[in-house]
């Protein structure tokens, strides 16, 4: 899986595309030595273009590990990154995508739509070894990898009162959907099915095959 490769692994520039603590803590805890590199993406894709929430927030998450790896500069000595990586979560309803609250009677709106009722969270995962331009001497195109996964939750029924205490705690507002699992939103949420680390933020098992599958197909040199 991933463990195995963990030698390997620590020998490379590994970039993390997202500001998300979350993200760099799950991926820290996978024994993964990260750099934080925020997207300035602008996140601004038409939702309606899309054929699926899941495929939204893969090319959301191609952009944003795209501008890193053109932006990025070079350290010790002219080592570029080895592997950027882009994440982008969003929150399913009914067929709309609920991103991260503008303010707080949004998060409010959000939360009471999700009361009581099952939703899909989808994360989307881009995984790119630049360059991004090919080197004319082997001709060798840069590696792009990109999957989303999906989550189905159930939501309790909640109090309005519940609802308001927990937007003035602000845990709501940096989060899709307007709630963190992982947190006191968490006392929310009845039943998942699929990966629980996919609605923090990062589908932590998905990511590993794909690492596995990238090592054995020999996209990271030695």
């Amino acid at each position: 899986m991933l463990i195995q490769h963990l030698p390997l692994l620590s020998s490379k520039r590994l970039v993390l595309a997202s500001g998300s603590p979350r993200r760099a803590q799950l991926l820290r805890g996978l024994g993964l030595k990260i750099e934080i590199v925020p997207s300035t993406f602008a996140e601004n894709l038409q939702k309606s273009t899309f054929s699926s929430p899941g495929e939204y927030a893969a090319e959301t998450a191609l952009c944003k590990a795209i501008d890193v790896a053109r932006h990025i500069l070079p350290v010790d000595g002219g080592k570029r990154p080895d592997l950027v990586i882009g994440a982008d979560t969003v929150v399913e309803l009914n067929g709309n995508i609920l991103e991260k609250p503008q303010d707080e009677k949004d998060a409010f709106n959000m939360l009471s739509s999700l009361s009581g009722c099952q939703h899909k969270v989808y994360t989307g995962v881009s995984l790119v070894l630049p360059p991004l331009i090919p080197d004319p001497k082997v001709r060798d195109p840069p590696v792009v990898r990109t999957f989303w996964e999906e989550t189905k939750v159930e939501f309790a029924n909640i109090e309005d009162v519940a609802i308001e205490a927990y937007i003035n705690s602000g845990e709501p507002m940096d989060k899709a959907g307007a709630y963190g699992i992982q947190g006191i939103g968490g006392t929310f949420v009845k039943a998942i099915v699929g990966c629980f680390f996919n609605v923090m933020g990062f589908p932590v098992h998905r990511f590993a095959v794909e690492i596995d599958q990238l090592i054995k197909a020999g996209a990271f040199a030695e």
